[in-house]
């Protein structure tokens, strides 16, 4: 029997959906990264860099690891394999020679579009999903 407060069976419903939805879509984007020679964690790598904030296609160690959510020793580690692999390039900043930026190589940009283009349906996917589970949420809040 629902308690106040409870959410509606149909919301409950629609969360599930969505994160099922959203789980078959990361799952779909690991294959289609390893299918291109990049590991899950090389991939949300060069997508971080390539997608900074400010627009720069650049991060540093510390800007990486709050954006990733990892500790700055497994950034570390994740970047010295993936420069190794010549996916991405250190740059010096001009400001500070202390602070070392994270550019993407050309090898890197080529393999971070091919997943991105090859992933775009499943993306769109998610965002219908997305959309559909916001709405939910708006109709039930509505007053009256």
């Amino acid at each position: 029997m629902p308690r106040a407060g409870d959410l509606p069976l149909e919301q409950i419903i629609r969360i599930a959906a969505f994160r099922s939805d959203l789980r078959a879509f990361q799952q779909h984007t690991d294959r289609i990264s390893r299918k291109w020679g990049l590991t899950p964690q090389r991939y949300l790598l060069l997508l971080a860099i390539k997608g900074a904030p400010d627009g720069q296609q650049r991060l540093s160690f510390t800007d990486l690891a709050e954006t990733l959510r990892l500790s700055r020793n497994t950034v570390t580690e994740l970047c010295s394999r993936a420069e190794a692999a010549g996916l991405i390039e250190r740059e010096p900043a001009e400001h500070d020679l202390r602070v070392v930026y994270l550019r993407l190589s050309k090898l890197g940009e080529r393999q971070l579009n091919r997943v991105l283009r090859e992933n775009e349906e499943f993306r769109h996917d998610v965002l219908e999903s997305f959309a559909d589970l916001t709405a939910s949420f708006r109709n039930a809040t509505r007053p009256g």
